[in-house]
C-alpha cells in the first residue's frame, strides 16, 4: 500500500508530458490550418480561368449557345488589359469573329464582340471599322449602342457623318451613345449636332452633350453643366436606385462628371456651385472631385 501511495503522489515529469502538449496545442490546429491552405488552393485552381483572348475567340466561334456569349464577354473584359491588347494578332482575329457572328442567334455575342473591338487601341483597323458601320443598320438596339460606342473609340474621325444621322432616333439610348462617341472623337464637324442635343428631352442626353462640348472647349454646355452640379436637380433627374450590394452611385457619377467637365474649361462662371460641393456635399467621393476642380480652376 505505501508503495502504491508513494507512485500517486509522485511529482510528473515535465520532459514527459511536453511532446503530448505540443501534439495538443500545436500540431493538430496546425495540421488543420494545412488541410484547409489545400482545400482552398485546390478549389481556387479549379476556378481560375487561365485561359487566353485567342481561346476565348475559338470558343465564340466553335463553341455551343450557351458559351459563345459567355466567351464573347469575358473577352471583352479581358480587353481592359494593355498586354492583351498589345498582341497584332488580335485585331484581324477580333474582326473575323465579329462578321461571322452576324447571323448568331443570341445578339449578345455580337454586342460583346464590339465592346472588345472599341477597347483595341485607335485606330481601329480599317476591316473593323467597316464592320460597326454596317451594325448600324441592325435591327437589334442593343448591338448598334454597342457598335456606336466602339465607333466613338476607333479615333476614326471619317465615322461621324455616319454617326450623325443617328441622332434623329426616337431611341434617346441611342441619342446618348451617338452624343458620347461624337464628344470622343476628335475634329468639329459634330459640333452643331452636340449644340443640338444640348436641348434634348433626355437629361442623360443633355448632360453628354454638355460634357462632349467641354471636352472641344466649348462654353455653350455651362448651363447644363451647372445643372449637373446642382444635387436637388440631379436626383429629381435620376430615377434609378442605388443598390447597396454596389459601390455605385449614379447620381454622384452624373455630378462627377459635370465637375470633371467643369475643371476642363476653368470657366468662373461654375466656381460657386464646385466650392459649395467641396465643402457641403453628403457625398465624399464628389467632395474630393470638387476640391480637385478647384484646384485646377484656381
Amino acid at each position: 500500500m505505501d508503495k502504491l501511495i508513494e507512485r500517486e503522489n509522485a511529482p510528473r515529469n515535465p520532459l514527459v508530458a511536453a511532446p503530448a502538449l505540443a501534439v495538443q496545442f500545436f500540431l493538430i490546429p496546425l495540421a488543420v490550418v494545412g488541410l484547409t491552405v489545400i482545400v482552398y488552393v485546390g478549389f481556387r485552381s479549379l476556378l481560375t480561368d487561365s485561359r487566353g483572348a485567342h481561346d476565348y475567340l475559338t470558343e465564340v466561334r466553335n463553341g455551343g449557345s450557351d458559351r459563345r456569349w459567355p466567351a464573347a464577354y469575358e473577352l471583352s473584359r479581358l480587353m481592359a488589359d494593355p498586354t492583351v491588347r498589345a498582341d497584332r494578332t488580335l485585331a484581324p482575329a477580333l474582326v473575323k469573329a465579329f462578321d461571322a457572328a452576324k447571323d448568331d442567334p443570341d445578339p449578345r455575342v455580337r454586342q460583346y464582340l464590339a465592346l472588345a473591338i472599341g477597347r483595341l487601341d485607335p485606330p481601329l483597323p480599317p476591316e473593323a471599322v467597316a464592320g460597326l458601320t454596317r451594325t448600324l443598320d441592325s435591327p437589334d438596339g442593343e448591338a448598334r449602342i454597342s457598335a456606336i460606342w466602339a465607333l466613338g473609340s476607333s479615333g476614326d474621325p471619317s465615322v461621324v457623318p455616319k454617326l450623325q444621322p443617328l441622332y434623329e432616333s426616337p431611341d434617346q439610348g441611342i441619342r446618348k451613345m451617338v452624343v458620347y462617341a461624337l464628344g470622343a472623337l476628335p475634329g468639329d464637324a459634330q459640333l452643331q449636332t452636340l449644340r443640338t442635343a444640348l436641348q434634348d428631352p433626355s437629361p442623360d442626353v443633355r448632360w453628354n452633350a454638355a460634357v462632349a462640348l467641354a471636352r472641344k472647349g466649348s462654353h455653350e454646355g455651362v448651363p447644363v453643366l451647372r445643372q449637373m452640379l446642382d444635387r436637388q436637380y440631379v436626383e429629381q433627374a435620376v430615377r434609378r436606385e442605388v443598390r447597396q450590394d454596389e459601390d455605385r452611385d449614379p447620381i454622384a457619377d452624373v455630378m462627377i462628371s459635370g465637375l470633371r467637365a467643369a475643371a476642363t474649361l476653368k470657366d468662373e462662371a461654375l466656381k460657386a456651385s464646385v466650392t459649395t460641393l467641396s465643402q457641403q456635399d453628403r457625398s465624399m467621393k464628389v467632395r474630393q472631385a470638387a476640391m480637385e476642380a478647384l484646384k485646377v480652376i484656381g
